[in-house]
């Protein structure tokens, strides 16, 4: 197991695969980059080479619309690795007949490729995602999407860096560095996909429709089953929608605002480029290598703050052109750098841990599936921002002889606009699942206030399956930081008439938590949350149980009631001992009065600790014993 995200690059089970990914999105782009730079090796009218450039990317988006059903299902049944291997042979041959339209300068052999390249990659997505879960453990999942993200983002830049400077530096050899180019790296891809482990088919039962269109109808209903995926993908697509429209813009945006010559361009996508792998290289260190989809809240509120400043930044025409970008930045015009790495950066943030919950909270068995739909939803809102973009920045547009009024925008309030648009896609996505916007504040309550040390969990909290999670109860705060301690969803067993306090009920409802009662307070209450917690585990969740039953009223532990035995008498799983330390002196324990939790706690970032032990077999654990291997896992500490 890799205790962090860079130690995945060392083993086996990982890097081949990052490194086959990576190769195939640096290929596509070193790809699509030469074409465009053939046109004007050829010399070809402008008029031209625009319908050229907006053809290309249709072509490749296309099968995304037409085979990614078809795809989702393939994932599912296939081997894994063999898969893999076969869309990289696929890719040799694609790029041999654009090798040949390279040879020849045939821009419509070179077309007809692009659009098997969009194929071959719509074969692959489903795989590339759905494969992290089978070879990551649930505390990696969070930093491998990360790496993923950062390699794919990296081999995006240096692919259009690479392909866009093959004629610059072959001259006359154009076309044969270009052919000898792509057909290089895709036999490199595919003799390193035959290191990828054996991964096995998550339905190799299932039966193939090989109609595409109703299935991918199905994936997209699958992708739209639970409420949390189906809105984690709307984010997604919403990422690919915004990064779209920005990035866009960046060639006519670095020329006429920036006053930039040819190189401005590329050095204002390096920066959104790189700020996107440092936000996704981050989000495990911040994450404390657990699913934390509080960060998306975060990455949303950083996007929308600096796609407005950078409408601030510069709103009028440059004053100057031709700028190199050393020119550029001696000019002092570091808030538009820092806009544009800050942008990216948080859009790491926002994309990688909803990636991994799609992951997560898929079923195994569904998730290239899942994957597949959210491509076609990819797809649409990549093509929907690609128009808008044109639309938005025209004054007026001619329908069968009608004229209609558009907003004319100009691209800094292009800008702007979408700082507005992704405020209100970010507020609708938290309304409908206030579990992300919940775990935001608590994971700034948790960050600011607390510094957690974590030991056991890893190691003894299970990846899959259900268990019985038993701690000592010290705060309010105790399952927050279980919560963030823990890569799994828990759900958490609490006392009714907290449950029901008015304004916060929704907040428990959210996250799910089991109310109980005691036997003479209400026996009604206590007799469903024994069998909201056996459904629960039958289903394969993760439960929390306070045994002691209330906060601890003297910094010590309590004794064990009798209720863990009543689970398992009926659910006999594995039950993890664990022990929460440092809680007492907090602001949000009893050891103070009601009015005297009201202050400032004495000690920022106070020092916090969560022990889990081996899990114990439900037939053999008792109240007694759970309540000895606590008291031993806590020591002196309270």
């Amino acid at each position: 197991m890799a205790h962090n995200q860079f130690e995945l690059l060392g083993q086996r089970r990982f890097l081949p695969f990052f490194l086959v990914q990576s190769l195939g999105a640096f290929n596509d782009n070193v790809y699509r980059q030469a074409i465009i730079a053939l046109l004007f090796f050829l010399g070809v009218s402008a008029q031209e080479r625009t319908l050229y450039t907006n053809l290309a990317p249709a072509l490749f988006i296309l099968p995304y619309f037409l085979f990614s059903g078809l795809a989702g299902q393939i994932a599912e049944k296939l081997e894994k690795q063999r898969l893999i291997r076969i869309t990289t042979a696929m890719e040799i041959g694609i790029m041999s007949v654009a090798a040949v339209g390279f040879l020849t300068e045939s821009m419509a052999l070179l077309l007809v490729a692009l659009f098997c390249t969009g194929l071959q990659s719509t074969l692959f997505g489903p795989v590339k995602y759905s494969i992290l879960p089978s070879v990551l453990k649930p505390e990696e999942l969070t930093g491998g999407n990360g790496l993923v993200e950062m390699g794919t983002s990296m081999s995006i830049l240096l692919g259009m860096i690479f392909g866009g400077m093959i004629f610059v530096v072959a001259g006359q050899a154009g076309p044969e560095a270009a052919a000898a180019s792509i057909v290089a790296l895709a036999i490199t891809g595919n003799l390193i996909s035959r290191l990828v482990p054996r991964v096995e088919a998550s339905a190799p039962d299932l039966k193939i429709n090989w109609n595409p269109f109703p299935e991918s109808l199905k994936a997209l209903r699958l992708a739209r089953k639970q409420l949390a995926v189906r809105n984690a993908i709307l984010g997604i697509s919403w990422f690919w929608f915004v990064g779209t429209v920005l990035t866009a813009q960046l060639p006519t945006y670095a020329e006429t605002y920036l006053g930039g010559g040819s190189t401005l361009y590329l050095f204002c996508f390096v920066l959104f480029s790189v700020g996107t792998g440092v936000g996704s290289l981050l989000c495990e260190k911040l994450s404390r290598r657990t699913i934390e989809i509080g960060l998306v809240p975060l990455g949303a509120i950083g996007m929308t703050a600096f796609c407005a400043d950078l409408y601030f930044a510069q709103r009028g025409l440059a004053t100057s052109s031709g700028l190199t970008v050393r020119e550029f930045i001696a000019a002092g015009n570091w808030r538009i750098i820092a806009d544009l790495t800050l942008i990216g950066l948080f859009a790491g943030l926002f994309i990688v841990p909803l990636f991994a919950l799609v992951q997560s909270r898929s079923p195994r068995e569904e998730l290239s599936r899942v994957i597949a739909g959210l491509n076609i939803q990819n797809a649409g809102f990549i093509v929907l921002a690609a128009m808008l973009g044109v639309l938005l920045q025209r004054e007026s547009l001619a329908i069968g002889g009608v004229v209609l009024p558009l907003p004319g925008l100009s691209i800094p309030e292009l800008f702007l606009a979408l700082a507005i648009a992704n405020a209100g896609v970010s507020i609708l996505i938290f309304t409908l699942v206030p579990e992300f916007f919940l775990r935001f504040l608590a994971w700034i309550y948790v960050s600011v206030f607390y510094r957690v040390r974590i030991t056991g969990v890893e190691e003894h909290v299970p990846d899959e399956g259900p268990a019985l999670l038993v701690c000592n109860h010290v705060s309010y705060m105790d399952p927050l930081v279980i919560s963030a301690a823990v890569p799994r969803p828990i759900r958490f067993v609490m006392y009714y008439k907290i449950f029901r306090i008015p304004g916060m009920n929704w907040v428990f409802r959210a996250h799910r938590a089991i109310p109980i009662a005691g036997a003479r307070e209400d026996p009604a209450v206590m007799d469903a949350a024994f069998a909201e917690v056996r459904a629960a585990l039958d289903a394969g969740e993760l439960v929390c149980i306070f045994p002691e039953g209330a906060l601890t009223k003297d910094g010590d532990i309590a004794k064990f009631k009798g209720g863990v035995e009543r689970i398992l008498e009926k659910s006999p799983v594995p039950v993890v001992p664990m022990a929460l330390t440092g809680l007492w002196d907090s602001m949000w324990s009893r050891r103070d009065s009601r009015l005297g939790r009201l202050r400032v706690p004495r000690r920022l970032r106070a020092a916090v600790g969560l022990v889990a032990d081996a899990p114990v077999p439900g037939e053999t654990a008792t109240a007694a014993s759970l309540e000895a291997r606590v008291r031993e896992l806590r020591g002196d500490r309270p």
